[in-house]
Parts: structure tokens; C-alpha cells; sequence
């Protein structure tokens, strides 16, 4: 059978790792775009040999970040792209999915949320942080990250809360991919301290009235999160308020000892993101204006 008509989209960094899984679980698609950031491992030999083109990103700091640079610069053959982390994993029924989709000339929609599902201390975790949605599939003419945080934010190259938003309709794919992000505490911790940057300038953006609200996203559930998380940075006890959310409203004692520690990660997580957004509140009022 045919290919798919579809462009893969992975941004990478030293995701050797992770690759062969990811790249596996896409074979099918016609067209495979790895975006690295000067990895120095073996990702990108690995990508090349699993027949993806490689392309290599450089960062200038602030934007765009890797994922948005890739949708304006790439020559992409399809006129649907599929973005798909090195940590994520689609599974077999997703090739007969999206080629139904894109296949039809008469399909109306213009994006496509997919659930994800967390693997944590091996295992699904089935409550917290479940569902999961993200607009993943779309035509790729009509689609682009928003940009919520102006200036440098210490997190990385690439996008970390920001959405694709579509112009046009979109939908839900029956589909749920699998999400390796934390294949140990460590990991959770290095990459949540680089995401609490991110946070913490959002916050002190917010605060200053110089940073940007955002697109109003396409799927209720997520803009009710966001809701949510804007809400609560005026809260007091953010940390504990985070492990309750997770652990409780979310049911996350239902799994079990995993879903415990995740809850009480995230709780760390919160006090780091409102740590970090008072050290940079002082170091701003410390700052001589001109």
C-alpha cells in the first residue's frame, strides 16, 4: 500500500534514546522532517537512517522557537503536517485514520486534537493528567503556534505551553498517542526546571501588562485549563493547590503510588514556577528605568 500523503513534523535535540520508537510508529507517513538542534548523540544518523530529512535549527533566543520556524521554512510536500515529539508514539490505528483524512477532498475540517497519554515510573497513568488533548494534525498553511511569552525565557528552543491554532474548524481523532516524557524523576525534574522559566516570565509578563493573552484556542477543555492557570496565580498556597488538583480532582490517587509521586512533583513544579516569578518581580523592581 501507498504511503501516506503526510509530513511528519519531529523537533529533536540528543533524542537518540526515543527516535527509533517515535520514527517506528510513523513509517507509514510519505514525508518525515526531523528538526534537530545540534544534537551530539546519534539522533540524527539515527533519523537519516530510518529515511527522514534532517534539518538543523538555529535558536536566536527569544522567536521563533523550533516548531513554529519549521511550519514558515520547510518545503513541505503535503499539504497536511502531523507534529509528533521524539517522547511520542502513535499507534497502528493511526495510519488508517489519517489517511481517511487526508485523502478526502471534501473535508471541511482544518485541524485535528489528538489525547495523549502519560507513561510514568512504567505505566499509564489513567487519571492524572488524562485526557490530554493537543492540535497535532493540520494543514500546515492554516496552523501556527501562538506566542504567549515576548522575551527570553531560559526554557529551551522549543515550544513548551504554546497551541497550535488553526484558521477554520477542527475536530478530534479517535487515536490516543502514547507519551514517554519522563522515563525517570531526574528527567521530570531537569526538563520542569527549564519549564518554570517559562512560567515565571509568562507570570511577570502578565503582571506588567507586556505579555500577550493568547489566541482563543479551539477546544473547550483546554481553554478552560488555561482559565484555570491564570486564575490561580493569584492564589495563595499554589503549590499545595497543584498537588491537590492532580491528586485529587484529577483522581490521581487512583493510580496508585505513580500517580502520588506525579501529583507531588507537580507540586514542586508550582513552587519553582512561584519561586522563580518573585526573584525576576524583584530583580524588574530593582531595574533602573530610564
Amino acid at each position: 500500500m501507498a504511503r501516506v500523503p503526510v509530513s511528519i513534523l519531529i523537533p529533536i535535540k540528543n533524542e537518540a534514546a526515543n527516535l527509533p520508537r517515535c520514527l517506528a510508529s510513523v513509517a507509514w507517513a510519505d514525508e518525515i522532517f526531523v528538526v534537530d538542534s545540534q544534537s551530539t548523540d546519534d539522533s540524527a544518523a539515527i533519523a537519516a537512517a530510518h529515511g527522514a530529512q534532517v534539518v538543523q535549527f538555529a535558536f536566536n533566543g527569544t522567536w521563533p522557537k523550533k516548531k513554529n520556524w519549521a511550519l514558515e521554512n520547510l518545503p513541505f510536500r503535503h499539504e497536511w503536517v502531523f507534529i509528533l515529539d521524539a517522547d511520542e508514539v502513535l499507534p497502528p490505528s493511526a495510519e488508517a485514520e489519517f489517511r481517511a483524512i487526508v485523502a478526502d477532498p471534501d473535508n471541511p475540517t482544518s485541524g485535528y486534537w489528538i489525547n495523549r497519554r502519560f507513561m510514568f515510573m512504567g505505566r499509564w497513568l489513567r487519571h492524572a493528567y488524562y485526557p490530554n488533548w493537543n492540535l497535532r494534525l493540520f494543514r500546515h498553511r492554516l496552523g501556527r503556534y501562538e506566542r504567549l511569552v515576548k522575551s527570553a525565557t531560559a526554557s529551551g528552543d522549543n515550544e513548551v505551553h504554546e497551541h497550535i491554532v488553526v484558521q477554520g474548524a477542527t475536530a478530534r481523532l479517535r487515536a490516543e498517542m502514547d507519551h514517554y516524557a519522563y522515563p525517570s524523576v531526574d528527567v521530570f525534574v531537569e526538563k520542569h526546571n527549564r519549564y518554570s522559566n517559562w512560567e515565571a516570565r509568562l507570570a511577570l509578563e502578565d503582571a506588567l501588562g507586556s505579555g500577550s493573552a493568547g489566541a482563543a484556542l479551539q477546544s473547550g477543555a483546554v481553554s478552560w485549563r488555561r482559565r484555570l492557570k491564570a486564575w490561580s496565580r493569584r492564589l495563595p498556597f499554589r503549590p499545595t493547590l497543584r498537588f491537590l488538583y492532580v491528586y485529587l480532582f484529577q483522581l490521581g490517587f487512583l493510580d496508585g503510588r505513580p500517580g502520588y509521586y506525579f501529583a507531588r512533583l507537580h507540586g514542586f513544579y508550582e513552587f519553582l514556577s512561584v519561586a522563580k516569578t518573585h526573584e525576576l518581580r524583584r530583580a524588574a523592581r530593582s531595574t533602573p528605568h530610564e
